[in-house]
């Protein structure tokens, strides 16, 4: 490297009070990002901690189901948790400033979620989505005080949320790229912590399975890294649907895999892999078809009294896979996974049956299939 010559303007400081000082971070702002990780962090108090449900299954099985409910978060989803820790991640870093526009690219429960936080915060909010989006769903993002800002493709969702974050001035949140380091998986407050809190006094307390989606990778993250943090027997499965790319991803083992299509559901599933997917921590994958997290998720509903989402019933499934499994060797042990969100938001596609006919798919085959594998499943 070469050497940087003298600035014959700017001589070289002989005493203490010549040293070059500049000082970039002022009193006002400080105690504005101050006072925006407390109203976090207050947040994460009010928020009481969701219900491990278990699933009453045949008891000489010797097999534990539970769905960690993360629909129970004021935003609806498990992106509350996500939201509140990139939110966090910008503030620690320094990234946002008063006054500064937060962006980002989703049309779903992240777009929610971080419309909430902005807006706990005192920050204004765009979630750059395409045209395709349902009313319904610009309308929670309104409703937690977002604005949408339409563009016509999935794939300029991204470009585009860059491009109005340069132009104004703002912070594009990337939830893509930063959702995997935002969260402390080592223990403070995140979601494996209180699952194995929850699971102490079971029967299994350590899983034989964490089953989890990807959308963008963050919570397998979190959830593999702290399983092995904690030197946990415990497997990490990743239940993947069509069209995604990180079941190529991990099983290849490459970069940069593009299916070139999204998947149909919501919420998991990404025609690309994304940088917060982390192959390395996944012990085994499962790919589920549409058509079975749709069944999953009307399955669970029936046993819930409630509807849940499809990216729940995608869950489900692997589920299911891992139970027939552990039966067919003899095994005991018990499964976590989570129920995402709520399925009200899909009661005009996953739960309608017309659209369901349109997409071509037959749920009865899956249906039956689940029904024999998790009989009746009512939370106990």
């Amino acid at each position: 490297m070469g050497r940087i010559p003298a600035d014959p303007a700017h001589p070289a400081p002989t005493s203490l009070a010549e040293l070059n000082d500049v000082d970039r971070l002022d009193a006002q702002t400080r105690e504005w990002v101050a006072e925006r990780i407390r109203r976090l962090e207050a947040d994460d108090r009010r928020s009481a901690d969701t219900h491990l449900l278990r699933l009453d299954l045949p008891e000489d099985w010797g097999i534990e189901v539970y769905l960690k409910d993360e629909s129970t978060h004021v935003t609806g989803s498990l992106k509350h948790r996500l939201a509140r820790s990139l939110f966090m991640y910008a503030l620690v870093n320094g990234w946002l400033r008063p006054g500064m526009n937060v962006i980002e690219a989703s049309s779903g429960s992240t777009a929610v979620s971080e419309a909430h936080m902005a807006r706990l915060l005192g920050v204004p909010f765009v979630a750059v989505v395409p045209h395709s989006t349902s009313a319904a769903k610009i309308a929670l993002i309104e409703g937690e005080g977002g604005r949408c800002h339409l563009v016509e493709t999935a794939e300029q969702m991204a470009p585009e949320a860059r491009r109005l974050a340069g132009d104004t001035g703002g912070l594009f949140m990337d939830q893509f790229t930063f959702a995997e380091r935002a969260t402390d998986w080592r223990g403070h407050n995140n979601i494996a912590t209180s699952t194995f809190e929850q699971l102490a006094e079971e029967p299994h307390p350590i899983p034989r399975w964490i089953v989890v989606g990807a959308g963008t990778g963050g919570s397998s993250a979190t959830l593999g890294r702290y399983v092995r943090y904690h030197r946990h027997a415990t497997g990490l499965c990743v239940a993947d649907v069509e069209n995604s790319a990180f079941f190529p991803t991990w099983l290849h083992g490459g970069t940069g895999i593009d299916t070139g299509r999204g998947s149909r559901i919501e919420g998991i599933g990404r025609p690309r892999s994304e940088p917060s997917f982390l192959p390395e921590v996944v012990d085994r994958m499962i790919q589920v078809p549409d058509a079975a997290s749709v069944a999953g998720a009307r399955h669970l509903s029936a046993a819930l009294g409630r509807r849940v989402g499809a990216s729940t019933g995608t869950n489900l499934v692997a589920v299911a896979r891992l139970v027939t499994e552990m039966r067919r060797r003899g095994e005991s042990g018990s499964i976590v996974t989570l129920l995402c969100d709520s399925g009200d938001r899909y009661r005009d596609t996953y739960f309608d049956d017309d659209w369901v006919a349109a997409q071509a798919w037959d749920l009865d085959p899956w249906l039956a299939e689940l029904e024999a594998a998790l009989p009746g499943p009512r939370p106990v």
